[in-house]
């Protein structure tokens, strides 16, 4: 089967791989019609993520049609049309019984800080991900769920991460009634955030970025005031000019591992020396006001990184952050979609064959013709 494979920072390709295979009686085989490239991805493209190895296939942003199911498979039958969350969750040990899915105890040799991850190296278990023709999917009567007939790929493959993320950041902020939310990054999964915070009641939604057309994407799709990170010498002064000086009561970080700012901690975290740069994460601790609360869902390597603790704790704040675990996020976010509050799939901007997985890569990565997100289709999509 055709695949994309990683060939080292900032190199990509389509290869022919083996077919996947059923391997545990659980297992399903998805013949994948559509897959995301998720912002981070281009972490594991830049080489910030430890043990990402040569010939791995990336993908964890996964809708397709079952082809093949194991025989303890109860919930799928082949033919069905499915969306898979992107990380892989047993369903039955101490963190799946609590609904941490994507703290499985069970899935990955690493587990004792992260689950397991389709396509996002062997720091997370290792398995080949959906930027593929085939993908073997593991507790598949867990993680997949069956279509809705009235939703359409686009929306579906939006709610298996980044909008799922962005809807679950705003959850963790707890936002009341009115509350001011600002969130830093207007990538797809900060738009979604910023979109789902008017779900949960904000009176003010706030989003930060350094990029025009995705400034006006938040103004339009999120409804939201925006700030141009460029046209502010300091970004936090602002904010708290823009909140009274008392900061903001929720502050979103849908940035993560890759923010620029600081020249020396961008740089530390280029040499692997931290797990990315804290600009975002101390932004938004600097940002919020005292008391208020802080919502951790960029993305950020497993090694020590900067981050202003003391003054989190000095303030008083609520700090909340974890992989979302996605599926938890599919009935309310199903419900929202289908009585026309938002359609999700409105951030995809682009679309590619996997044939031409590299220029994907290489238009999202460097920001060109204004691309929020792509996606990579199959067959006769």
């Amino acid at each position: 089967m055709k695949a994309m494979a990683y060939r080292g920072p900032y190199k990509v390709r389509v290869e022919e791989k083996p077919e996947p295979r059923i391997e545990h009686p659980n297992d399903a085989i998805i013949r994948v019609t559509s897959a995301g490239i998720c912002g981070s991805d281009l972490h594991l493209l830049h080489g910030m993520m430890p043990d990402t190895r040569i010939g791995h296939t990336f993908g964890h942003e996964i809708v397709g049609v079952v082809e093949e199911v194991g025989p303890s498979v109860r919930s799928l039958s082949p033919g069905d049309r499915v969306m898979v969350p992107f990380h892989i969750s047993c369903g039955s040990c101490f963190f799946c019984t609590r609904g941490l899915f994507t703290n499985c105890h069970n899935v990955n040799p690493n587990a004792t800080a992260v689950g397991a991850i389709y396509g996002y190296s062997h720091t997370t278990g290792g398995y080949d991900g959906g930027q593929a023709e085939l993908v073997r999917v593991p507790f598949a009567d867990v993680g997949p769920s069956v279509i809705p007939d009235w939703l359409s790929d686009r929306d579906a493959l939006m709610l298996t991460d980044a909008f799922s993320t962005g809807y679950f950041g705003a959850q963790l902020g707890e936002i009341r009634e009115l509350d001011t939310v600002v969130v830093f990054g207007a990538g797809p999964v900060g738009l979604a955030a910023a979109r789902s915070a008017w779900f949960f009641g904000a009176g003010r939604v706030i989003v930060i970025d350094h990029l025009d057309y995705r400034l006006e994407k938040a103004r339009t799709f999120a409804h939201a005031e925006t700030m141009h990170l460029a046209e502010h010498r300091d970004i936090v002064l602002a904010l708290k000019r823009a909140t009274g000086y008392l900061g903001a009561d929720v502050v979103i970080d849908a940035v993560g591992a890759e923010a620029d700012g600081d020249v020396l901690l961008h740089v530390a975290a280029k040499f692997k020396l931290q797990g990315g740069s804290p600009i975002a994460a101390n932004w938004a601790i600097d940002s919020v006001r005292k008391g208020g609360h802080v919502s951790l869902i960029g993305a950020y390597g497993p090694v020590v990184t900067s981050v202003k603790l003391g003054d989190a704790v000095n303030k008083g704040l609520s700090i909340r952050g974890n992989q979302a675990p996605v599926k938890r996020q599919w009935p309310r976010l199903l419900e929202h979609i289908q009585a026309g509050h938002v359609s999700p799939g409105e951030l995809l901007t682009h679309s590619f064959r996997l044939d031409d997985i590299a220029e994907a890569y290489h238009v999202f990565s460097s920001k060109l013709d204004d691309c929020i997100k792509p996606v990579i289709t199959f067959g006769g999509d």
